[in-house]
């Protein structure tokens, strides 16, 4: 597979370097378009990744104004515009997690960290626990079924690449009993996950009933980090008919904050690998 990139990430980088340097040169927006004679909404919109396509000639016209001089970072610009155009490879299931998909952000994340409760986090999930998952809400069609389950294992791929993604799980206990496809598919699920648990980019964390009340009893969420300066970080909130991508700073900082309760009240990593093997063991003497 192809070294994965984000439209939707470099549109923004760009989006921010061109509001930054309007900032820089003390121009309003209105007063940029009155300059260019553009659209009273044109350079907004391109600040605010609406326009999901900036034009060589009109970004030529926007650094000149600016006065960005400097090669590199002129080319380095016409790179973001030109590969905010191009399409990641998840792009073929479009249908099924629509145009702001999480593996679009995913893609290039440094460091991932979620808190999951009601199953297992998905980049750590067999292709049988997914099917499983998928099969179990309302009717749907095995080919599309397959279909998900397919999208789902690929987006592992940046847990075992040359560089791979850091991810920092928090599992409730519920996850973790909640039968999902039978004795064998759990048995197989829990197996693959105490392996990747042990791998260096992946920490793995138990939150057991007896932690009691905690901050994120609200939903399930995932906070990606970028290594790119423009990369703020980005909280997901999956929903039943959509999902939810929070990026103001106090969004996030609330949801740090989140993350560090759960993480604090759950068991050590090396007592959670403990945990699941024990549930695995006790699957085991149930058949």
């Amino acid at each position: 597979m192809t070294t994965p990139h984000s439209p939707t990430l470099r549109l923004r980088r760009l989006a921010t370097m061109l509001r930054q340097a309007r900032e820089s040169s003390g121009l309003t927006t209105p007063q940029v378009g009155a300059k260019l004679k553009w659209s009273a909404g044109k350079v907004s919109k391109m600040e605010t990744t609406e326009t999901k396509r900036i034009s060589a000639a009109d970004l030529d016209k926007l650094m000149t104004l600016y006065k960005i001089e400097d090669p590199q970072t002129r080319d380095a610009m016409h790179a973001l515009a030109r590969d905010a155009r191009q399409r990641g490879w998840w792009s073929k299931y479009k249908e099924v997690f629509k145009d702001r998909a999480l593996p679009d952000f995913e893609a290039e994340a440094s460091v991932i960290r979620t808190f999951a409760a009601l199953t297992l986090p998905g980049l750590l999930q067999t292709p049988e626990y997914a099917e499983a998952i998928f099969r179990g809400g309302r009717y749907v069609k095995l080919e599309e079924i397959q279909r998900r389950v397919e999208f789902r294992m690929a987006r592992r791929d940046i847990l075992t690449k040359i560089r791979p993604t850091q991810l920092r799980a928090v599992i409730d206990e519920a996850a973790l009993r909640r039968m999902i496809g039978g004795r064998e598919v759990m048995l197989t699920q829990l197996e693959h996950l105490l392996h990747m648990a042990q791998l260096p980019n992946i920490d793995v964390q138990v939150l057991p009933y007896e932690a009691g009340a905690h901050a994120a009893l609200a939903a399930p969420f995932t906070i990606l980090e970028f290594a790119e300066p423009l990369g703020t970080p980005i909280v997901y909130v999956g929903t039943v008919t959509d999902a939810i991508f929070l990026e103001e700073a106090e969004d996030i900082s609330q949801y740090n904050a989140t993350f560090g309760d759960v993480q604090g009240s759950a068991l050590s990593t090396v007592r959670s690998a403990a945990f699941i093997e024990q549930v695995a063991a006790s699957l085991e003497s149930e058949k």
